[in-house]
């Protein structure tokens, strides 16, 4: 479900979005900025259905590794046995953009829910026990061996598999 959706509320007067803000109850008003749903438009939500491959390219601005970021979290919060490839061109990269960035994973987790980086050991890991490691792609070879459920890929696009 998109934002664009939700024009209405952007639009409604202050009374009306303070009257439904009162509505929720505490832990919802905290849940409500990291209900990714809401917030993203359509494009930048996975598509539906049983897929291997979902290729987004698009230009600078579009929100691709927020995309990425929400789509890792969403498997991890979602399937505790998860097993994530976060691949990058470098380490550096990865850390800096898809996991400490201002749309990477870290930034968009719930603080209740946000996973505990393990630098040493290039490991996130979620309080439900999912967990992601980081790959570089100059060292394609040290993904031989672990086993991966899911992998998400940056670049100049997002490829999430």
């Amino acid at each position: 479900m998109g934002a664009e959706r939700f024009d209405w509320l952007a639009q409604a007067s202050p009374q009306i979005r303070k009257s439904l803000a009162e509505c929720l109850t505490e832990t919802e008003r905290a849940e409500f900025a990291y209900h990714w749903p809401f917030w993203a438009r359509d494009a930048q939500l996975a598509p539906a259905g049983d897929w291997r491959i979902w290729l987004v390219m698009a230009g600078r601005g579009f929100g691709k590794t927020r995309s990425g970021s929400e789509w890792v979290r969403m498997i991890a919060e979602s399937d505790p046995e998860a097993r994530i490839a976060l691949v990058s061109s470098s380490l550096g990269e990865a850390r800096a953009v898809m996991l400490e960035g201002e749309s990477g994973i870290l930034a968009c987790s719930p603080p209740e829910r946000r996973p505990v980086f393990e630098a040493s050991r290039r490991r996130l890991e979620w309080p439900n026990g999912a967990q992601a490691m980081m790959y570089s792609a100059a060292e394609a070879e040290s993904l031989r061996g672990p086993q991966h459920s899911h992998a998400c890929g940056s670049g100049s696009e997002r490829i999430l598999l």
